[in-house]
């Protein structure tokens, strides 16, 4: 089975609308992590789903697919990466892997019932966000 029919059907279906809209500023649910591999260095730029926080110093993306997500991984090995959201590159820093408790916690209220259901999600800290928007 190649890497490509391994992966969830809903990822295969909503991959190329999501990477079309990721990042965008008037799209603000999805935004592109870039980041690099643990082991090859090379370099990324996935499509993820933001949830909204009750604090704004923190990004918060559920992992719908498990808390061993590669690219999840892989920003936690860098140590932080840099994400395209609402039209400005913003740096992120001090990852972690939290379960859906933790996430769910951190959440706004009407988005928790989703978050709790996921295996897990990750948490970065926000740098200053860039003044200029990418589009």
């Amino acid at each position: 089975m190649t890497t490509q029919q391994s992966r969830p059907a809903a990822q295969r279906a909503f991959e190329p609308v999501a990477r079309s809209l990721a990042g965008r500023r008037w799209f603000p649910i999805w935004a592109v992590v870039h980041h690099r591999g643990r082991s090859s260095g090379t370099e990324y730029a996935t499509p993820v789903a933001v949830v909204p926080t009750v604090d704004k110093s923190i990004v918060l993306i559920g992992l719908p697919w498990g808390v061993k997500t590669n690219w999840a991984r892989n920003v936690v090995a860098a140590g932080g990466a840099t994400l395209t959201w609402k039209g400005r590159d913003e740096r992120t820093n001090e990852p972690r892997i939290v379960e859906s408790a933790d996430a769910a916690a951190l959440a706004k209220p009407f988005i928790r019932f989703i978050v709790w259901r996921m295996p897990g999600a990750i948490i970065l800290k926000r740098d200053r966000p860039s003044p200029l928007p990418v589009e």
